[in-house]
């Protein structure tokens, strides 16, 4: 399998400045290869994207934190996460994948490595088992730790899903709105099923990334922004954001990560907005004992 590089080495400088504490709250970190190997499921084999690289964009783009979350090609150990929390010097958090058969000592050990959810990927294209019964079971382990799930799922099997988000009893994190058709506009079906899903449901937030997978324009984004503005504008509490940072499998159209920071301040258009996007909600969810709001 040959490996493939999915970022811009000298990304954009963005316009906007994020809010003081700003959090990157999707990102990824790949190997070192030699030290943290790829599992041999991988469905894809990345460069190395290390902790010191993402610190480093961190810093450039004007953000004061990340959520570093468990990448598919590194299956269920956990190490090279913990080793970019570990390495961030309390300015990272991560979400973990693990497998079903996990001790309870286990996850204690991922709780004190920085670890406060986990992924749930329902992708066929990345993963080749979803085993919902076996996840629920988790879900409700890890609950009394008060972490969250994050779902990765695309909006055609949102319907099915729907018994088994129902059963899940804590907080649920949508990655990139359920991957809509966002060329169906801001009233499209798949948009409009899952505000129909935000609103029935409290206890689910989203995040409002991934532009770049799911913008059929391109840069600036503008269909991107006529969905996802609405989003943020009516579930401010329950929206977060992240880059992706190093945007797996999009070797075919990488991004520039400054490009995307700049269309925050368009799907947030308010100080407020921006604020609870970009601080208060990750803070809420990963630092809880640090936020005061």
């Amino acid at each position: 399998m040959s490996k493939s590089k999915t970022w811009v080495d000298r990304p954009s400088k963005p316009a906007f400045t994020p809010p003081p504490g700003a959090v990157d709250a999707h990102v990824h970190v790949f190997g070192p290869e030699t030290q943290f190997p790829f599992s041999p499921l991988a469905k894809y084999h990345p460069e190395d994207a290390t902790p010191e690289m993402l610190f480093a964009l961190r810093d450039h783009l004007g953000f004061s934190r990340n959520v570093i979350v468990q990448a598919s090609c590194h299956g269920v150990d956990n190490a090279a996460t913990l080793n970019g929390i570990r390495m961030s010097a309390g300015k990272a958090r991560g979400v973990a994948v693990v497998d079903p058969e996990i001790s309870d000592a286990e996850l204690a050990r991922l709780h004190e490595g920085g670890i406060r959810g986990v992924r749930f990927n329902f992708l066929k294209r990345l993963v080749d088992n979803a085993p919902k019964d076996k996840f629920l079971d988790i879900a409700r382990r890890i609950a009394p730790l008060g972490w969250h799930v994050v779902v990765y799922f695309e909006a055609d099997i949102l319907a099915e899903l729907i018994p088994f988000l129902e059963a899940i009893p804590t907080t649920i994190v949508v990655d990139h709105m359920g991957r809509p058709d966002i060329s169906q506009g801001p009233e499209g079906a798949d948009i409009t099923a899952f505000k129909h899903l935000l609103d029935t449901h409290p206890n689910i937030w989203t995040k409002v990334s991934g532009a770049e997978r799911l913008s059929v324009d391109g840069p600036p984004f503008a269909d991107f922004v006529a969905v996802v503005r609405p989003i943020v504008e009516r579930y401010p509490d329950r929206v977060l954001w992240g880059t992706d940072w190093p945007h797996p499998n999009m070797e075919h159209r990488i991004p520039d990560d400054g490009t995307l920071v700049d269309v925050l301040p368009k799907i947030a258009p308010t100080a407020e907005l921006q604020r609870k996007l970009l601080v208060d909600n990750p803070m809420r969810l990963y630092w809880p004992e640090e936020f005061a709001g």
